[in-house]
């Protein structure tokens, strides 16, 4: 068995990842910012942390780490025009720096393990462009850029990948889907005709931070009921 952080596993796909990486058997240390944790676990330790002050307390970090997930993320959709560069300062600090320096602060304990997977979130929005997205756009596109030059930099010893799904019934996006009529719009604007959930990333987050995905590094999976293909 594993021993995995999550960045952001309170709530959302980080909480997801977190229960289903625990059901498996695996060890998880996993952080808290606005969400305090609602669940125990003999396996599970939690700790605050803020992607604005970034301070990583190193002394809870194993010296063997098996992988993390990065899962802090901001939605602030609105027209160019109207945004600062304060805006985008701060999404790439939650979005981008955030998952940076947690890589850089824990990058030897990933070295120390024999398969080490790191995975970061990124969003359909990259792939394909929406309007009133360009904060988020920019922000992940830097992150899947980061991705693949660590792919390419450690491997063989540490895998990098990237799970960008589209709109998900998670707090994160509770603004958007605010009314069943949101829901069922956005919902059909996908093949699959729904919204993603929180299990659906996990599910993939599981899969790839496990040596069931050994054989895979320096990919983007497109988890997001067809849309960045299919429309």
């Amino acid at each position: 068995m594993g021993v995995y952080l999550i960045i952001g596993g309170s709530s959302g796909v980080g909480l997801a990842t977190c229960s289903a990486l625990l059901q498996e058997g695996h060890s998880v240390i996993a952080s808290y910012n606005e969400h305090p944790f609602e669940i125990t676990h003999p396996n599970l330790v939690t700790f605050y942390w803020n992607a604005k002050d970034g301070n990583l307390n190193k002394d809870i970090i194993p010296e063997i780490l098996d992988g993390f997930i990065y899962c802090p993320g901001l939605i602030n959709l609105k027209p160019f025009h109207r945004m600062k560069l304060e805006d985008f300062m701060e999404d790439f600090r939650v979005q981008f720096l955030g998952a940076v320096q947690i890589t850089q602060d824990v990058l030897m304990n990933l070295k120390a393990s024999k398969a080490a997977s790191v995975v970061f979130m990124s969003t359909v929005a990259v792939q394909r462009g929406f309007p009133f997205h360009s904060l988020v756009g920019a922000s992940k596109g830097a992150l899947e850029g980061l991705m693949r030059s660590l792919a390419a930099e450690y491997a063989p010893v540490i895998r990098f990948n990237c799970i960008a799904p589209s709109i998900l019934d998670t707090p994160l996006s509770s603004k958007i889907l605010s009314t069943e009529n949101k829901i069922k719009d956005l919902a059909e604007k996908h093949p699959l005709k729904r919204i993603g959930n929180a299990t659906d990333i996990a599910n993939a987050a599981t899969f790839l931070l496990t040596e069931k995905s050994s054989w895979i590094t320096g990919e983007v999976m497109h988890i997001d009921g067809g849309k960045s293909k299919l429309f």
